[in-house]
C-alpha cells in the first residue's frame, strides 16, 4: 500500500489558497481513479482505492498545514507504510509557478507542513513540489500562499493539475521520470 498525502488548509476560506495545491492536486487524483467519498480518519480526510496494481491510500490532513506530519505519521505507523512509499503533494514557493519538480528526501526549504512531517515520521518521504512561484518579497511570503489563485493562475493551474491526476500512477508504480514526463507531455512542454 502506498500513501499519497496532500498538504494544505482545512475550511472554506482556504479552499483556493495556493498553500491548498497538495489537497487540489489530491481531490483530481481521486477523482481521475473513481476512488469512493472521503471520510474522517488519521486527523484527516481518506479515501482508498486502486491505480493499476496498486492500493493507494489517499489522505488530506485536517490538522492545518503546520501540523501535517501528526495525520500524515499517524496514518503511515497505523498502516506500516516506510518512508518510500508515502508521497507528498505540496506547494513550493522556489519553483516557477506552474512547474513540478519530484524528489526523495531533503530539506524542507523553511515549508512548515515539511518540517511536522519530518517531526512527527520521517524526512525520507517523497515530494511531489507544485510551483506557486515566489512573490519577490521575503515579507511577502506567507499573503502570497494564504492568497487565492487568481483568474490569470487558473490558465496554468487547472491543466496542471489535470495532468498530475492523469500521471498519478506512474508515482505509484515508483516511476517519477515517468510522472514527470507524461506531465510535460500532457500539458504540451516542459513540466
Amino acid at each position: 500500500m502506498l500513501l499519497f498525502a496532500g498538504l494544505g488548509n482545512p475550511g472554506s476560506e482556504y479552499a483556493g489558497n495556493r498553500h491548498n495545491i497538495g489537497f487540489i492536486a489530491l481531490d483530481a487524483i481521486a477523482h481521475q481513479f473513481g476512488f469512493p467519498p472521503w471520510r474522517k480518519q488519521h486527523h484527516g480526510l481518506v479515501t482508498k482505492g486502486r491505480m493499476d496494481a496498486h492500493q493507494v491510500f489517499l489522505l488530506k490532513p485536517m490538522t492545518f498545514m503546520n501540523r501535517s506530519g501528526i495525520s500524515v505519521g499517524d496514518a503511515a505507523h497505523f498502516y506500516k507504510i516506510p518512508p518510500q512509499d508515502v508521497v507528498v503533494f505540496h506547494d513550493e514557493i522556489d519553483l516557477e509557478a506552474g512547474k513540478i519538480r519530484t524528489k526523495t528526501g531533503g530539506g524542507t526549504a523553511g515549508h512548515n507542513g515539511l518540517k511536522s512531517i519530518g517531526a512527527h515520521y520521517s524526512s525520507d518521504f517523497r515530494r511531489v513540489r507544485i510551483g506557486i512561484g515566489h512573490p519577490g518579497d521575503r515579507e511577502k511570503v506567507h499573503d502570497h500562499v494564504l492568497r487565492d489563485f487568481s483568474w490569470n493562475d487558473r490558465e496554468w493551474v487547472e491543466p496542471l493539475i489535470h495532468a498530475i491526476a492523469q500521471a498519478a500512477s506512474h508515482l505509484a508504480a515508483g516511476d517519477a521520470a515517468g510522472f514527470t514526463n507524461a506531465i510535460a507531455l500532457t500539458r504540451g512542454n516542459g513540466a
